[in-house]
């Protein structure tokens, strides 16, 4: 998961956690977006607005040297609808975690087997992100997953597509079967 915020620098909402601080007793940690910093994730995530993200992490040290943030995200936006051009709230409310490693260290490299293929299990947790320095960006992640969440056809509550129209039974029967001038084929 890679930050791209457009102008490089900062992503739009940020937590710097010091990996050296963190010890192998989960410590909690509570995000909460201010306007700023809502207004600037509406224009990341392309929607009308993001009222509210906040997330509760489960932060706690993996392995040797890596990094686990554990939680909950939870945002309130409003996207445009994809028929009526609407304001549509959502509610995002997902559970996440994401393991953190230095760049370079053997945890990061992805598992292959003997044919060097591959091998993912879509079940099984993600692959951990790689880091540089001493600081993992925990408010990016969280970023991240909420993007994630997101609908990306969001419509209003009972609109349709007006333009396309479904063929009725009336249709159907008219029209003939190709298949019927097989039926008296194998008459004795």
């Amino acid at each position: 998961m890679k930050n791209d915020n457009g102008g490089g620098g900062r992503p739009p909402f940020s937590y710097p956690v010091k990996v050296g601080h963190i010890s192998a007793n989960p410590v909690t940690v509570r995000l909460e977006a201010n306007q700023r910093e809502l207004e600037a994730l509406a224009k990341l995530w392309q929607v009308l607005a993001v009222n509210s993200l906040k997330a509760e992490l489960q932060v706690t040290r993996w392995k040797k040297d890596g990094v686990r943030l554990k939680g909950r995200v939870e945002a309130d936006i409003v996207q445009a609808c994809i028929v009526t051009l609407d304001p549509v709230s959502s509610k995002i409310d997902e559970h996440f975690e994401q393991v953190f490693v230095p760049e370079g260290s053997k945890l990061a490299r992805i598992v292959t087997n003997e044919a060097a293929e591959m091998v993912l299990d879509p079940e099984g947790p993600d692959l951990p992100e790689a880091f540089s320095g001493d600081t993992i960006d925990a408010g990016a992640a969280v970023t991240e997953f909420a993007a994630l969440a997101i609908d990306p056809y969001p419509r209003k509550p009972g609109v349709e597509f007006a333009d396309h129209i479904e063929s009725d039974a009336d249709e159907k029967s008219a029209r003939p079967n190709p298949f019927a001038v097989l039926k008296d084929w194998k008459k004795d």
